[in-house]
């Protein structure tokens, strides 16, 4: 079974709606490295015009101007997308922490799933992708 067959992540129509209603992305895992793929994500989200906060327990200081917070629950104001950036056996506690926030979606990188943190938040109300690039799905489905 291909990414685009998997029951754990919705439609590309739906992928693609959640794209263009998406204001507000908490980037968990969030680096202050150029060349770490979290970076660049909050990079290419900023470009856009999104507003970003990052959220890393370790990070003490801005990265690309934007405000980085020990957890989700401590970023004021709605978050619309938890984009994921950390192991899987890790996605749990991020999880709860996006449910008690009430986001709209959790979105999981490449390369990481974890299907009952997955199931808990869709139980919850929310959107579920995983495994999947948020930047290439834009570039897939937002560019052409």
């Amino acid at each position: 079974m291909n990414k685009s067959q998997s029951p754990s992540n919705p439609s590309d129509e739906k992928i693609r709606e959640i794209l263009g209603a998406m204001k507000c992305v908490a980037v968990v895992g969030v680096s202050a490295k150029p060349d770490r793929a979290s970076h660049g994500i909050a990079r290419f989200l900023v470009g856009q015009g999104f507003d970003v906060v990052g959220v890393n327990p370790v990070l003490k200081e801005e990265v690309l101007g934007i405000k980085v917070y020990e957890s989700l629950t401590d970023v004021p104001g709605s978050i619309d997308v938890v984009n994921v950036f950390r192991r899987s056996e890790t996605v749990p506690p991020v999880v709860d922490g996006a449910i008690a926030i009430k986001a709209k979606v959790v979105w999981m990188q490449e390369e990481v799933v974890h299907e009952e943190a997955a199931a808990k938040a869709r139980d919850a109300g929310l959107e579920v992708i995983q495994d999947r690039c948020l930047y290439k799905e834009w570039l897939r489905l937002m560019n052409g």
